[in-house]
């Protein structure tokens, strides 16, 4: 019982940022999917700020909660992805490459955010001030590392998509046919999913 605490102040400093960091990445890719002629997240309500739209059970709580009780020095998970129809999209290939690259630029975003509001933990009382910063720190490193990984020009990470989508066919189409079908975006450490989300 005596680590219970502990447990509690190190899952509220690391599952916070890692689940703004994921639903705010799969919220980007709705909102672009959905400016851009594709509604099929829309109408499943996954363009949304809302975690428990993107949540998956095992994947965001079970498994970094688990590693954290373990007391793991690292922490990651998994979301789920968001389903695009690029045919839908009103120009098919760039689509794919700004719905692909929406995900990446919001978590770049918010680890600016997260840099700048730094200055404003000094405001804070003392013992607020260290709980923000540790939550601000976990968020600069955690959406850094999920925006680069998702960058691997790898399909199905987005950095693949961009990659088929601003390719040379002859390039391309090789690139395109990575089998997909059964991975799932892993936050921090891996990303991937099915051939019809992103």
């Amino acid at each position: 019982m005596g680590q219970l605490p502990n447990v509690i102040y190190l899952a509220s400093i690391w599952v916070i940022p890692l689940v703004i960091a994921i639903t705010f990445h799969e919220a980007a890719h709705g909102f672009v999917a959905r400016f851009l002629g594709d509604e099929t997240a829309w109408r499943l309500g996954r363009v949304s700020l809302n975690p428990l739209k993107h949540i998956d059970p095992t994947g965001t709580i079970l498994l970094p909660g688990l590693l954290l009780l373990l007391g793991s020095p690292f922490l990651f998970g998994y979301a789920k992805p968001v389903p695009v129809n690029f045919r839908a999209l009103r120009n098919p290939r760039s689509g794919m490459v700004w719905v692909a690259v929406a995900g990446p630029a919001m978590n770049i975003a918010l680890a600016i955010l997260a840099a700048l509001a730094f200055h404003l933990v000094g405001y804070l009382p003392v013992t607020a001030a260290q709980w923000a910063a540790e939550n601000l720190k976990n968020a600069l490193i955690i959406n850094v590392v999920l925006a680069v990984f998702n960058l691997f020009p790898i399909p199905p990470l987005d950095g693949g998509r961009i990659a088929v989508g601003v390719l040379p066919n002859v390039f391309a189409n090789p690139l395109a046919r990575v089998p997909t079908a059964n991975l799932k975006r892993l936050t921090a450490t891996r990303e991937s999913a099915d051939t019809r989300s992103r």
